[in-house]
């Protein structure tokens, strides 16, 4: 017959056990769990399309950066029939919706349009119903909002508008411009929310000259809610962003959540077998 101080001693074993390997998976100090890698729909080929999501599958992917839609398609996202489409895409392919972007705010200006406070607006509803955190604004092309101060003014004047939705539904409104750190945080300090945070892309910043590196730095995590992982032409880590270096920084801000991969296929080159290639070099880059 067994003890029952061998069943209490063999009991505290499996609970020991069991202690040490979810330990081993999520400790405290483990960077394991920081960092979930993306990609944006359009960069994958798969532009406002449900088969973002299984190309996402194929690629070992955690996500897509899925766009709100287009003028053409009404911002279809915004259909309950087509947020239910994408829910199913995810469990079928073991993927998440890792944000929304509105990317058709590049041609259909934020700051002058008046079409876009509505899509604005409906974005933090279909972000809040798709259990993801960030909508990022687009600023370029005819949204560029580089050098012109009344723009900006008005971009500001919506934001503040929009805002309390945001927080009130728990979602974060990133913006994506050619604006250096100091820009950015001019907008954020006027409309006064923390809700309106930068989307940092570091392809497009280190375009434009600025240090990133210090940029990520001095901005903090308060004020970057997600990164674009890009390059122009290049595949990650062989184009003009030191990708270990932007790590430190993340490291140093303490920064946690989606990275999305956005374009990094050179010129000619597969998009699969490049996105294939990206995955896992930033894997490499951001594993603990």
């Amino acid at each position: 017959m067994i003890s029952r101080r061998h069943i209490l001693k063999l009991s505290l074993g499996i609970v020991a056990l069991n202690y040490i390997n979810i330990f081993n998976a999520f400790g405290s100090n483990s960077n394991s769990n920081r960092f979930q890698i993306g990609a944006c729909d359009w960069s994958i080929g798969q532009h406002s399309n449900i088969e973002a999501m299984s190309v996402a599958k194929k690629i070992g992917l955690d996500g897509v950066q899925v766009s709100l839609g287009t003028v053409k398609n009404n911002m279809h996202l915004r259909e309950i029939e087509i947020q239910k489409m994408y829910q199913e895409a995810c469990k079928k392919n073991n993927v998440s919706i890792a944000g929304i972007a509105i990317g058709e705010l590049n041609s259909v200006p934020y700051k002058s349009d008046p079409r876009t406070d509505k899509w604005v607006s409906d974005s933090i509803d279909v972000a809040h119903a798709l259990g993801c955190k960030v909508v990022l604004l687009a600023f370029f092309g005819k949204g560029d909002l580089k050098g012109d101060p009344e723009g900006t003014k008005n971009v500001i004047k919506k934001l503040k508008k929009v805002a309390p939705k945001a927080e009130e539904k728990g979602i974060i409104l990133g913006i994506e411009s050619w604006l250096n750190a100091e820009e950015h945080m001019h907008i954020i300090n006027a409309v006064g929310s923390p809700n309106v945070k930068v989307y940092y892309d570091v392809a497009n910043s280190n375009k434009m000259g600025y240090n990133i590196y210090e940029e990520i730095r001095w901005l903090g995590h308060k004020n970057i809610c997600e990164f674009h992982a890009k390059e122009n032409g290049f595949l990650l880590g062989e184009g003009k962003v030191d990708f270990k270096e932007v790590r430190k920084a993340m490291d140093d801000i303490n920064f946690n959540g989606w990275v999305m991969i956005e374009g990094a296929v050179p010129k000619n080159a597969s998009m699969f077998e490049s996105y294939l290639k990206n995955n896992t070099y930033l894997r490499g880059v951001l594993k603990s």
